[in-house]
This record gives C-alpha cells, structure tokens and sequence, in this order.
C-alpha cells in the first residue's frame, strides 16, 4: 500500500466490492493516500476483514459493511454507515459488478436481471445516495469496462449493454454534479487479473491476444488511475469515460 502521497488526508471513501480483487487493491490505494475507507461486501467477511486488517496495520482507519450491491436498501445503508462512522462522504467508487457469458438466445432473464440489479440499478441508487451529502470537491468513479467501447468476442452482449449505461449514465451525471464542484468519471480497466477474469483463466488466452501490451493489468495497476481521479490533480476531469487497458481498444 501506498504510504508516501497523503493527497486524500481528511476524506472519507466508500468502495462498493471491496473485499478482493479489484476492489480491495482500490482500498488500499486509498487508504494509502489518506482516506477513511468503507468498503462493502457480499458474500466474503473473511476477505473483507482481512483487507480492513492490512489498511489498520499500515497506519490508515477503515471498516467493512454487508451489502449486495443489488439491494436498493443495502446500497443505501452502506452510504449511511459510512457517514455515521466517518461524518462525510467525499468519494465513491462504483466497483460492485457482475459478469455472466452466453450467446443472446440462451441468455437467462436471471442472469440478465441480475446484471442490471448490480451493474446499473446498484450503481444508480448507491450514487444517488452519496450525491445527496457530498461537498465541494467530491469524486464518483465508476468502474465500467472497456467492453462498452468493443467487444471481439462472441457473448458479451448484456455485459456490455451494461457497461455502456454506466458510460452514458456519467455524462449525464457530470453535468448534475458540476455545478455543486462533484466531478464523475468512469474507469474502463482492460483485462485485469481478477477473481472474475482471472489472468489463467477460460478467456485468458485470447484476452492476452487482444491486448497491445499482451498481458492482463495488476489491479494495482488500475487501482493507481482510481486515486488519481479521487485526488486534486484530477480536479478539471468530469464526464469522461477513460480507458486503462493496455491498448485493448487500440
């Protein structure tokens, strides 16, 4: 974890699916910086626990809340911890997501109720909550794909549907929030080594063949961009929707 740069000394962050992978090297890049993190999770306490252990152990303050991204009124009460722990709210991370494969026709309406649940209606009610006590100055970064600007490959399609409504979604946000001095910005990782995706996993191969760098992407690697959108360098960036993907859409 990062102890050098205390850009985010005095704020307080709430990351969504924060309890591995992703979501937990976003943590504790946060945290490194000088954030307060919540983070929520929703099936793995042990995981959560233990990235709330390494945060404490290196100086920083954070704890772990249970809440489904897919729950309007668990999204709502992860907000209001985080607030009732913290005082504030200063930047979101949007990380929850979920991720199911199959050609249209044999697409379930569960699976695809599911992805809309978490990916857009979770991010929605989540960022509507936080919007309501955010200052000056707050950040809400959304976790999209690069799959919203290409898809290669066949199967994709509700995912991507999905990712591309985050991508509009922060546009529209941008112009909400600009005027309060709320910035919004979606983060669209490439391949990353994820328990999702992993990087020797069923597609990793053929991602790899996608990617100008031919690799997949550290988590630390995109957990670094996050930072940098919640710090006050990135204080002119709002509605943009930026690629950190090794070329993948090159």
């Amino acid at each position: 974890m990062n102890t050098v740069s205390k850009t985010l000394a005095g704020k307080v962050a709430l990351v969504t699916g924060g309890s591995r992978s992703l979501g937990a090297a976003i943590a504790k890049r946060l945290a490194g910086n000088g954030a307060a993190v919540a983070l929520t999770y929703s099936s793995s306490p042990e995981k959560a626990n233990a990235v709330v252990r390494a945060i404490e152990e290196s100086g920083g303050r954070a704890f772990a809340v249970k809440a489904d991204a897919g729950s309007a009124e668990q999204a709502r009460t992860a907000v209001a911890k985080t607030i009732e722990a913290f005082a504030s709210i200063d930047i979101l991370v949007n990380n929850a997501g979920v991720l199911a494969i199959a050609p249209i026709e044999k697409f379930s309406l569960e699976d695809f109720d599911r992805m809309i649940a978490v990916n857009i209606r979770g991010l929605f009610v989540a960022t509507q909550e936080a919007a309501r006590h955010m200052r000056e100055g707050g950040r809400i970064i959304h976790i999209g794909s690069c799959n919203s600007d290409r898809i290669p490959f066949a199967g994709a399609s509700v995912y991507s549907l999905t990712k591309g409504a985050v991508a509009a979604f922060t546009k529209g946000l941008a112009r909400d929030l600009g005027p309060r001095g709320i910035t919004v910005n979606n983060v669209q990782p490439g391949p990353t080594d994820t328990d999702m995706n992993p990087a020797v996993g069923q597609f990793a191969d053929m991602n790899r063949s996608f990617s100008a760098l031919g690799r997949y992407a550290k988590p630390e690697e995109v957990a670094n961009f996050v930072a940098f959108l919640a710090g006050p360098e990135a204080s002119y960036i709002t509605g943009a929707s930026l690629l950190v993907d090794g070329g993948y859409t090159a």
